[in-house]
């Protein structure tokens, strides 16, 4: 059966480091990638890997402190978060897709999430 499980969230102060990761098992997809949530806020995408070649993608708000990655012998993907501010408070989810290319249709699995604070 398809699962996805995050690990490495916590408290951090501003200005140091995280890194998330994902495990994926059941089956392998073309596109694995993190949104997160913040409290009275909307879902917003963190970033998105490629499988296929690796190409990444980032939302704006996080470009240039955050690194997403994979690790094919573990059919996993981690999230090295840096320069961490208030504002990255959040849950952050893994999600997958098989959609082929580059294009994602649709998130069809989700993780669990995992809890990130960050304080001043």
């Amino acid at each position: 059966q398809v699962q996805l499980v995050e690990s490495g969230g916590g408290l951090v102060q501003a200005g140091g480091s995280l890194r998330l990761s994902c495990a994926a098992s059941g089956r392998t997809f073309n596109h694995m990638g993190w949104f997160r949530q913040a409290p009275r806020k909307e879902r917003e995408f963190v970033a998105r890997i490629v499988w296929s070649g690796g190409a990444t993608y980032y939302g704006n708000s996080v470009k240039g402190r955050f690194t997403i990655s994979k690790d094919n012998a573990k059919n996993a993907v981690s999230l090295q978060m840096n320069s961490l501010k208030l504002e990255d408070t959040a849950v952050y989810y893994c999600a997958a897709s098989p959609d082929v290319g580059v294009v994602v249709r649709g998130w069809n699995y989700w993780g669990q999430g995992t809890q990130v604070t960050v304080s001043s």
